[in-house]
């Protein structure tokens, strides 16, 4: 142990001797001095901390200190009672310090009593009650405060880690505070107790035991008692003042000596004002003019100095700034921290920093946060954070979206402009800028504020700026949440499952199916837009047929199977009745026979004109369903559904291809065209 740890490991052996061993005179004195030092030390450093968690230990070491205070009023209260005596400092503070007058004394300690009792420390008390409770209530908008400022890219991971390492630090600390302010309470009541026996006792003792006469013993035992009660009040009230001060001090830049100055002659010329009033206070009454015009004299001349250095130049501050910019630039980068590719960035021109600025009214930070909520509830895992940021290399109006460094959504917006999308072929024609909506590729017009209403009653669906860029970064990230979804998000999910299906996980992984098996089901899942929300199903089908193959594709069918209610629900609308575009028999037995077996896998092999006939039969059916405002969906046999998606997935990634096998047998399905290439 070091010399520090074994310093404080003798204070508390040191007050349980206290406790029980009786101590010499001259032994009492120097602890009692070192108890005075103790107490301001205390304080001075409460006065000079910038903020509470600077001085954490503050709780534990007002419960040592009060217990080593005990421990002295025990030892004295021994030695007052038994030797008639308690060293040097108490017969001091007994005659020199009240002048030897027992009520002059009884006056002084119950002064201080009530200054301690009932001031300070019960005004400590309800602020360390009221600012625990008012730590905890905060902490959840911290905690969203931090989130924000990450998503913005303000602040790192590890920023943000130590920033939400403090916030848990003082909801402890102002709890440890609420509990410890009672310690004082306590040992003010103690130093009254310990006083009225000291007196009652003393005086017993003297008169039976000694003696003395009623009026000698009252005086002996008197002077002790009281030197001993202020002896023991002065470092107590010290003591109970740092705490004041530490629950009632604000996060700071600087120590309180500094900020009270500071913010106390904040404003200079009150400081006339106040000289002012003085002055006029000892010319207009009684009171004598040789004390009020020094002071309003030192008034004066402190507010002109002041006055006058306000009215220096900053040009020393800005300099120094500068040099230190300087400093830090030529400071050796650390070119480890350039290799890491941020997930999600979300880049923009300087035309668009309104939109994230929340001092401008922008709200894209909430909006992204509710976009990752979302998306946690619909597609079944946490999106990681996104980088916002601008970037002077786009035009003004410009953003952009990237997927682990690479770009995957682009569009334009006008923050002083509504889009107006186009809601059918008879729409009216409204004045604007001719556009095209990113998420989906609508056609449609950027229009003023005066527009708007004509356009809403033309039949146009307005939306502002904002909207439209939340719902292209939610359409962008639904699209390429396959991409986020690594092994490590993966070994989360499957940590999260074990919390509630030990046996079910432990089936499934490490054996027969590697955590990167599947990262590779749940991510085919996720690239057809299926939710993996529903782990539990998922995994029973992986236990079931995890034995039999380990292909992640063939998985993935088994799966979507097992996934037919909720597959079904996501497509079918509210009249039960599913419109989809099938293939005729001709086609599936041409890509059934098509289909090559490897010892890498299966593959579809189509010759070229093949392909080409089945892709322009597809496209004309999806155009159909279109015209009419209809979702176009594929439906198939199960044993060529993946292979019909893979054949179709460059020209139609958003068309969904489902199976027979994946719909509920109460859906009624209506085929309204049919793929043939006869």
């Amino acid at each position: 142990m070091s010399p520090r740890d074994l310093s404080v490991v003798f204070g508390v052996i040191l007050i349980i001797i206290m406790l029980i061993i009786p101590l010499e005179p001259w032994l009492l004195s120097i602890l009692i001095i070192t108890n005075i030092a103790l107490a301001l030390l205390v304080l001075l450093a409460a006065m000079n901390m910038h903020e509470a968690l600077e001085f954490s230990v503050f709780p534990s070491l007002l419960l040592l200190l009060t217990l080593y205070r005990l421990g002295l009023n025990v030892s004295t209260t021994r030695s007052i009672l038994s030797e008639g005596t308690a060293g040097s400092v108490v017969e001091t503070f007994g005659t020199f310090v009240v002048g030897g007058n027992v009520l002059v004394g009884l006056v002084v300690f119950l002064i201080l009593i009530i200054i301690q009792f009932v001031v300070i420390t019960k005004g400590a008390e309800r602020v360390a009650e009221v600012a625990a409770r008012f730590t905890l209530d905060a902490m959840p908008g911290k905690q969203m405060s931090i989130d924000a400022d990450l998503n913005a890219g303000m602040i790192s991971e590890q920023e943000a880690k130590i920033r939400r390492e403090k916030i848990g630090r003082e909801a402890d600390f102002y709890g440890a505070m609420d509990g410890a302010s009672k310690f004082v309470k306590g040992d003010a009541i103690a130093g009254i107790v310990i006083v009225l026996i000291n007196l009652i006792f003393g005086m017993i003792i003297g008169m039976v035991q000694e003696g003395l006469s009623f009026a000698e013993a009252a005086n002996k035992y008197s002077l002790l008692t009281v030197g001993d009660g202020i002896v023991s009040q002065l470092p107590a009230l010290l003591i109970s003042t740092a705490t004041a001060i530490i629950v009632t001090r604000a996060a700071s830049e600087d120590n309180l000596g500094h900020d009270v100055t500071n913010q106390l002659f904040a404003f200079p010329k009150m400081l006339y004002v106040a000289g002012g009033t003085i002055f006029l206070l000892g010319l207009f009454t009684p009171i004598e003019s040789i004390l009020t015009v020094p002071i309003s004299a030192l008034l004066f001349i402190g507010g002109y100095v002041m006055t006058r250095e306000d009215q220096v130049p900053i040009e020393k501050e800005i300099q120094a700034q500068e040099e230190a910019a300087g400093e830090e630039l030529r400071k050796q980068e650390n070119v480890v921290q350039l290799l890491n590719i941020d997930p999600i960035e979300f880049e923009f021109g300087y035309g668009l920093i309104p939109l994230a600025d929340t001092n401008q009214g922008g709200d894209l930070l909430d909006r992204v946060v509710m976009i990752r909520r979302q998306l946690a509830i619909e597609l079944g895992f946490i999106i990681p954070v996104v980088r916002i940021r601008d970037n002077i290399q786009l035009a003004p109006n410009e953003y952009r979206i990237k997927i682990k460094g690479n770009e995957v959504g682009r569009g334009e917006v006008l923050l002083d402009h509504y889009l107006a999308m186009v809601s059918g072929e008879d729409s009216p024609d409204i004045v604007g800028i001719d556009t095209v909506e990113p998420a989906f590729g609508i056609p449609a017009k950027w229009i003023n504020e005066e527009m708007k209403e004509k356009a809403e009653l033309a039949g146009y669906t307005v939306v502002d700026p904002p909207s439209v860029v939340s719902t292209h970064l939610t359409e962008v990230l639904k699209a390429f949440a396959y991409q986020l979804l690594g092994r490590e998000e993966t070994k989360q999910l499957i940590d999260h499952l074990k919390e509630s299906y030990p046996i079910l996980v432990e089936e499934v992984t490490p054996n027969p199916l590697s955590v990167g098996d599947v990262q590779k089901v749940l991510a085919n899942l996720l690239k057809e837009r299926v939710s993996i929300r529903n782990l539990p199903v998922i995994f029973e089908t992986l236990a079931d047929f995890g034995k039999v193959t380990t292909d992640p594709n063939i998985l993935t069918e088994y799966v979507r199977q097992a996934l037919s209610s909720q597959i079904t629900h996501q497509y079918v609308s509210d009249q039960q009745m599913l419109k989809v575009i099938t293939l005729s028999g001709k086609v599936e037995k041409t890509i059934a026979d098509s289909i090559q077996q490897t010892e890498h896998g299966n593959y579809i092999s189509l010759d070229p004109t093949t392909t080409q006939l089945i892709i322009e039969r597809l496209a004309k059916e999806i155009e159909k369903m279109m015209s009419r405002n209809e979702t176009p969906i594929v439906l198939c046999s199960p044993g060529i559904r993946m292979y019909v998606k893979d054949l179709t997935e460059r020209h139609f990634p958003q068309v969904p291809i489902l199976s027979y096998n994946e719909l509920e047998p109460s859906i009624e399905v209506q085929s309204v065209g049919v793929v043939n290439i006869d």
